[in-house]
């Protein structure tokens, strides 16, 4: 059977309600490696996260509003305007169900700035104020077709295998980025600048791989090939 990929999926407003909204990107990617999208709004009760990832046999972590900075120990910037408790209790709480039971992980965007902050590391609250000469990492909404930097992935990394390069040209839409890795995690890709574009965790058992930009929004053969392995695991799980 085709694995079930649980997708974490935000809560927007809309004409007076709250829904359910996810770029179809993050789904259609999934599908396309030969996975089943299944959506996971934030939770009333973070702990049904258990019986989630009892279910599912991966997890996708999608971008979206900032991580709380009270998460990872910090006072907010000004520029932190736009952040979810509900969905960071979620997030988290996943995060953990997956790695209890070595369910693999692809995490995008927001998705490396949670899985970081879940082991205890931090994040840059805002690039352009924070780190002098970076590149401009929020390119704007032309998401498909706009890759604006560079990436060097470390050869021999599980990222590089499953991109099948050690680099690349990519899209970018963040104001945040990793700061101080969480220790069970290495860094296996970065910008011209320095900021951090690839996390994966660093210890045997279990398969944990981060970037920070939007590979769903790309059909490149290194962003299907990373989907394509992400799902591959998954349904060697299931």
């Amino acid at each position: 059977m085709p694995p079930l990929i649980a997708i974490s999926a935000p809560l927007r407003a809309d004409h007076g309600a709250l829904r359910v909204r996810l770029n179809a990107g993050y789904a259609r990617a999934v599908e396309r490696a030969g996975g089943v999208p299944m959506l996971v709004p934030p939770l009333d009760r973070p702990a049904d996260a258990e019986r989630i990832l009892d279910a599912a046999d991966g997890l996708l972590l999608t971008g979206g509003e900032d991580v709380e900075p009270a998460r990872y120990g910090a006072a907010p910037h000004p520029s932190v305007t736009d952040t979810s408790a509900a969905r960071d209790a979620t997030e988290l709480a996943l995060v953990h169900a997956a790695r209890a039971r070595g369910r693999p992980v692809l995490a995008i965007c927001r998705g490396i700035q949670i899985l970081n902050v879940a082991f205890g590391g931090t994040l840059v609250q805002d690039i352009p104020s924070q780190r002098a000469g970076a590149l401009a990492h929020d390119a704007g909404e032309d998401r498909a077709a706009a890759r604006v930097h560079a990436v060097r992935v470390e050869p021999g990394s599980r990222l590089a295998a499953a991109l099948g390069a050690a680099a690349l040209d990519v899209n970018s839409f963040h104001h945040q980025a990793a700061d101080r890795p969480a220790p069970p995690l290495r860094v296996v890709a970065t910008a011209p600048d320095g900021i951090i574009e690839g996390l994966e965790w660093n210890e045997p058992g279990w398969w944990a791989v981060a970037v920070q930009w939007h590979p769903e929004e790309l059909d490149g053969p290194a962003e299907t090939g990373l989907f394509r392995d992400f799902v591959a695991r998954a349904a060697a799980r299931a």
